[in-house]
C-alpha cells in the first residue's frame, strides 16, 4: 500500500479535547446483534450515517494515536488514520475524500468501530476505499459509504444495518461495495450482516469474497439486500483452494441495476462442496430462490 501524506490535526487527539465529547449526542438506538427477517427497513439514507440534529465540528485529517480515542462530531475534510487499538468514530461525517481511504486500521492494531459515519469521496480524485481494515477486528454499524471505488475491505469483523451504494469508477479500479480478499486471522471470522450493498456499475460486485491473499473461510452473509456489478455476489471460490464455512443465508438479490441482478448474473464462484459451507433461503426482491448453481 502506498503511503499517504497525513494532513496535520486540526484538533490533537492526544488531549481529546475537541474530537471527544463528555456529553455525546445520543445516537439511534443499537440494533440487535441477532439478525432478523422481520426487519421492516433495509439500511438507506433514513436510517444511516450521522443522525439528523447532530452538530458537527470542522477538522482536517486525523491520526489517531492514543488507545481507546474517541472521535465524535467531527466534519473530516480527509482522512482518519488509526494507529491504537479500540479506537471509535461515531456521528462523524469523512468527506471529500482524495486518497486511498477514508477511514484505515493499520496492520498490528485491532477494536476499531465505526458506528452512524458518512464517508464519500469528491469524485474527482480518485478513492480506492471508503474503511479499509489492514489490521484485526472491527466493526462497523449505521455506515453511509457513496461515491468511493469500494465501500469496505475486510478479511474479519462485523459489517452491520450499513448502506454502500453508488461508486465512483476510476481507470483500471475493481468496484466492490463489501469485499473480503482472503482468510481472516486465526480465531476471527467476518459477519456481514443486514446491509445494503448496490453497485450501479458493471464491475466488480455488490458483496465479493475474493481468494487475492488466500483460501476464503469463516465468512457468514446473512439478510443482506445485494444488487449490481458484474455478480452481485462473489462468494468465495478459487484457485488457491475450496473454501469453508462459508454461510449465505436469508439474502435478497435485486434487479434494481440489472435484470440478473449483476450485469452476468446474480452469484458467482461458490464452493458446493465446501467443508461447512451453507447456501440456504436466498430469493429475489421479486420473487424466486436464488441458486448458486
Amino acid at each position: 500500500m502506498r503511503s499517504v501524506a497525513i494532513v496535520a490535526l486540526a484538533v490533537l487527539l492526544a488531549g481529546c479535547s475537541a474530537a471527544t465529547s463528555s456529553a455525546p449526542p445520543t445516537p439511534r438506538p443499537a440494533p440487535s446483534k441477532e439478525a432478523s427477517p422481520k426487519r421492516l427497513a433495509w439500511p438507506g439514507p433514513s436510517n444511516t450515517g450521522v443522525p439528523d440534529g447532530v452538530v458537527l465540528k470542522p477538522s482536517g485529517s486525523i491520526k489517531v494515536t492514543v488507545p481507546g480515542t474517541v472521535i465524535e462530531g467531527m466534519d473530516v475534510h480527509g482522512e482518519i488514520e488509526v494507529m491504537a487499538d479500540d479506537v471509535v468514530v461515531r456521528n462523524t461525517r469523512v468527506r471529500g475524500v482524495e486518497g486511498w481511504w477514508g477511514i484505515l486500521q493499520r496492520q498490528g492494531y485491532s477494536g476499531l468501530t465505526v458506528e452512524d459515519t458518512e464517508i464519500f469521496g469528491n469524485g474527482r480524485q480518485r478513492t480506492q476505499f471508503g474503511i479499509l481494515n489492514q489490521g484485526v477486528m472491527i466493526t462497523v454499524r449505521r455506515v453511509d459509504v457513496h461515491t468511493i471505488s469500494n465501500g469496505i475491505s475486510t478479511e474479519q469483523g462485523l459489517v452491520e444495518d450499513s448502506y454502500f451504494h453508488d461508486p465512483k469508477y476510476y481507470k483500471d479500479d475493481h468496484v466492490d461495495m463489501i469485499m473480503s480478499s482472503g482468510p481472516p486471522a486465526d480465531g476471527t471470522k467476518l459477519v456481514i450482516r443486514h446491509n445494503t450493498a448496490i453497485n450501479t456499475l458493471d464491475q466488480t460486485g455488490a458483496i465479493s469474497l475474493f481468494q487475492d491473499f488466500g483460501v476464503v473461510r469463516d465468512v457468514t452473509v446473512q439478510n443482506n439486500l445485494m444488487a449490481g456489478g458484474g455478480w452481485a455476489f462473489y462468494a468465495g471460490a478459487g484457485v488457491k483452494g475450496v473454501s469453508s464455512n462459508i454461510k449465505v443465508i436469508g439474502n435478497v438479490f435485486s434487479r434494481r441495476v440489472w435484470p440478473k441482478g449483476g450485469s452476468a448474473g446474480p452469484v458467482a464462484y461458490w464452493d458446493a462442496n465446501g467443508p461447512g459451507n451453507e447456501w440456504r433461503g436466498n430469493h429475489w426482491e421479486d420473487g424466486g430462490e436464488v441458486s448458486p448453481n
